[in-house]
């Protein structure tokens, strides 16, 4: 005898699509990104320029050093090289709210509606913290940072960091202070998948601040203002994480059944 429970209507019914149309729609949304940083890379090698845009970069530095100093290059190519991965750098983080459309385009029309309010938010505040993370790192550490370090430096001793040095730690930097403003997001997404829940995030506190002095001790410089810089911001960032993953929770739930739907149909049975 078949269940006269009527089943609830899979909103994804019929959108199912030959794995073919999704390689080559995979292929499309890829070169589309990479038109969108190509792009990005010619306007930023017109106006400011590659050259440009390593002094700005260098900045920090540079106004922390004695007067007449200078970077230098150890390499042969690394006047060309290194300005051109800043390019390309910049052109990609540029380029980023269009490479992160084209991502969020391909996988949208495979998510249900309440995964869709779910996600959208998700890209568009990770991408947010991840260019806050960066410049929080620019404007702010990168100067308390160097005015530390040549306070320690002797007089007789000169200054003059190598270029292709100075980019490797700027990347390791940037990299380190964007993914720690992250830690919302993971908050938020470990707290909707049900991997922990709110009062167990809540009770562990006092290990993510121990945990948030590691991590900063490890990526960082071994200098206090910086892993001080990184630590602190983590923490309040996990208070974040927590609020949101409540409002979150509450309204990206998926749809339950209709109750009295449900009794009708027990009382008809």
């Amino acid at each position: 005898m078949s269940d006269p429970t009527p089943k609830p209507e899979d909103e994804l019914a019929g959108t199912e699509q030959p794995f073919v149309t999704h390689l080559m729609e995979l292929r499309d949304r890829l070169v589309r990104a990479m038109a969108a940083i190509g792009v990005a890379a010619g306007v930023l090698a017109l106006f400011p320029g590659p050259g440009e845009l390593y002094d700005l970069l260098a900045a920090p530095l540079v106004s922390h050093l004695p007067a007449g100093t200078t970077l230098i290059a150890t390499s042969v190519i690394s006047p060309f090289m290194v300005p051109l991965k800043i390019l390309m750098m910049a052109a990609f983080l540029l380029a980023l709210p269009v490479v992160l459309y084209q991502v969020w385009a391909f996988i949208a029309p495979g998510l249900y509606t309440h995964e869709k309010r779910l996600v959208m938010p998700l890209v568009i505040s990770s991408t947010l913290l991840f260019f806050i993370g960066v410049a929080f790192c620019y404007f702010f550490v990168f100067g308390q940072v160097f005015a530390f370090i040549q306070s320690f430096a002797p007089k007789s001793i000169t200054a003059a960091p190598d270029i292709e040095a100075y980019l490797g730690f700027v990347l390791n930097m940037f990299l380190a202070f964007g993914l720690a403003f992250e830690v919302p997001i993971a908050v938020v997404v470990l707290a909707r998948l049900g991997v922990v829940t709110i009062e167990k995030l809540k009770d562990f506190r006092g290990y993510f601040v121990v945990l948030a002095f590691v991590i900063a001790a490890i990526v960082t410089p071994p200098d206090v203002v910086s892993q001080l810089a990184l630590a602190i911001p983590m923490c309040l960032l996990y208070e974040l994480g927590i609020w949101a993953a409540q409002i979150f929770i509450k309204h990206t739930q998926a749809p339950k059944e209709d109750a009295s739907a449900e009794d009708e149909t027990s009382k008809s049975a």
